[in-house]
């Protein structure tokens, strides 16, 4: 790694991470071989390279990668020859084709004349994007990655066929001499190129079906034969931290790893069926999960709305929907908008899925018996201001989270209704009683996910009559446009690329909390709420259709607008 000698050894130094004796050897031992400081103290086992990369990243203010858990990629790879790339130290991690932005690992950052060299073989116009990675981290990626196949196809190939990788170097040990190792790789790292929140490797009797989750729903990616499966499951269950023996019971795991330069996690869950496991993961993009609050794509009203709600100092805050509606995101946005120095954050979650600086997050474990009511019990004593509750799933729970709001708490939670009115029964079905209720609720945010539609390929027409009674537009002299999909390259041909949320929210005044009190119907809940400026969620995506961000079809997918064909 290129560094000067003071600056390094002086940081390692102050950071405790090695000694000032340590320090003077080095120095002594850099006069005779002419290595850099920081190649010479892992050289001679003062420290590991790994925490020389992290303290050297923290120095010069740049980002780094571990390259020990790094998904290869094969369109990077074919752009930056092996020889290139040994002799100038560095690895490709990703390319994107439609951005022309490389990004790159270099032992040495910032090392002009190399980088030149690169920009003179990518095509024009191509920017590069340096990682700081560890100089044998780098030849171990090179080695490994190099003379492979590594596309799915040619991965498969070589399964059926049984025929070596002639490419690699004879004797070439290492497990990614294995095909199957590779293939996994090659999945995982298709799926999060792809956007997919989820992959499913379903078995059947005669073959695996393997499939995707993009933007909400299910998509057939690969069916292979059965006989490739076993291997497939326990390299998924070695790389997730599970028992490769068990295979009568379910079990959950974790896996961390690199791809196109940045941390993606993914959440393993095994389930026995009648042809075998059955695997699903969830990826989990830390860069994707969080957003800002004012990138939700609420409306100026409903964001302002929020932001006042967010504002109430003691309560709790609903977030409603059913599972995959994107209540995580939407929580771990308005975290992020309220976390500041001043305020201890504590979150009780199952699992924890983005990590966030600065709040405490807690992962609920059956193993330990810590519950999300014993969780919140105990964080009441951990002095926080505000608390997350995963989600609300029974009475004791509820409990707990409403007695940390009547302390002076801020708590948020999500709960699985179908709207937001629809939670104040729920939770009077658990067994909330309605005086807690009133006055201790702040607001109700119900909200679902629909697809984006394709910005390059979308055909507009005008609407119909029955599609003005869907949007309850039936008077119109002049019908609107209404794009619908078509497919494209851009889209993969699906007319959609991307989701955004449509959301109501519902805010409890004095007067909601009167009929809460007294157990007032939902219908006299929502006509006072409407008469509040209530919007609810067919509104709000009428709004996303008339702009043209999806189509009425796909919000018909998920909201019932039927009601308003029979008014």
């Amino acid at each position: 790694m290129n560094s000067t000698a003071a600056p390094i050894g002086q940081t390692l130094l102050k950071l405790g991470l090695i000694s000032a004796d340590q320090l003077h050897i080095a120095l002594r031992e850099q006069g005779r071989s002419g290595e850099v400081i920081g190649r010479q103290l892992v050289r001679l086992g003062f420290l590991s390279e790994a925490t020389l990369r992290d303290a050297l990243a923290r120095t010069l203010d740049r980002p780094s990668v571990d390259l020990a858990h790094l998904l290869p990629d094969a369109d990077a790879l074919t752009l930056v020859p092996q020889n290139l790339a040994k002799r100038l130290k560095l690895i490709p991690l990703s390319y994107d084709a439609t951005r022309r932005l490389l990004v790159i690992a270099s032992a040495e950052i910032d090392n002009i004349v190399a980088l030149d060299q690169l920009r003179g073989l990518l095509p024009a116009g191509t920017e590069v994007q340096t990682l700081l990675a560890g100089d044998s981290e780098i030849a171990r990626a090179i080695d490994q990655l190099y003379g492979h196949e590594l596309s799915i196809d040619g991965i498969l190939h070589e399964i059926e066929t049984g025929e070596p990788d002639l490419r690699s170097p004879s004797g070439r040990a290492g497990e990614y001499a294995q095909p199957v190792v590779r293939l996994i790789d090659a999945l995982l790292t298709d799926a999060v190129k792809r956007d997919a929140s989820d992959l499913h490797f379903e078995p059947e009797a005669a073959f695996l079906r393997i499939r995707y989750r993009i933007d909400g729903l299910l998509r057939q990616i690969r069916a292979l034969h059965k006989s490739c499966w076993p291997a497939m499951a326990v390299r998924i269950k070695v790389m997730a931290g599970l028992n490769i023996a068990e295979t009568r019971a379910p079990q959950d795991g974790r896996i961390s790893l690199h791809v196109s330069g940045r941390p993606v996690d993914f959440r393993v869950s095994t389930l026995p069926t009648i042809h075998g496991e059955n695997i699903v993961l969830r990826v989990l993009d830390r860069q994707k999960g969080i957003v800002g609050l004012n990138d939700l794509g609420l409306a100026e009203p409903q964001l302002d709305l929020l932001k006042l709600m967010i504002a109430r100092p003691e309560g709790l805050i609903l977030v409603t929907g059913p599972t995959g509606s994107g209540k995580t995101t939407t929580l771990y946005s308005i975290l992020g908008h309220i976390n500041a120095e001043g305020i201890n954050i504590m979150t009780l979650e199952d699992p924890v899925e983005y990590p966030m600086s600065m709040i405490r997050q807690t992962a609920v474990a059956e193993s330990s018996r810590l519950d999300f009511a014993n969780g919140v019990r105990a964080m009441l004593r951990q002095d926080p201001d505000v608390i997350l509750v995963g989600e609300i799933r029974d009475a004791d729970t509820a409990r707990m989270a409403f007695q940390a709001a009547m302390t002076g708490h801020q708590v948020f939670s999500t709960l699985h209704t179908s709207s937001a009115i629809g939670a104040i029964p729920r939770l009077l079905d658990i067994g909330i009683l309605p005086d807690i209720l009133a006055g201790n609720i702040i607001g109700i945010l119900a909200q679902r996910l629909v697809r984006r539609l394709c910005p390059v390929c979308r055909e507009a027409r005008p609407a119909h009559n029955y599609e003005l009674r869907l949007l309850a537009l039936p008077d119109l002299t002049e019908p609107p446009l209404l794009h619908h999909p078509k497919g494209c390259p851009h889209c993969d041909f699906q007319g959609y690329r991307g989701r955004l949320a449509i959301m109501e929210l519902l805010r409890l005044d004095p007067d909601l909390d009167e009929l809460v009190a007294r157990r007032a119907t939902a219908r006299e809940i929502r006509q006072t709420a409407s008469q509040k400026g209530f919007r609810p969620l067919a509104d709000d995506g009428t709004r996303r259709v008339l702009d043209g961000e999806t189509s009425l079809e796909e919000l018909c997918r998920v909201v019932n607008l039927t009601d308003r064909m029979f008014p």
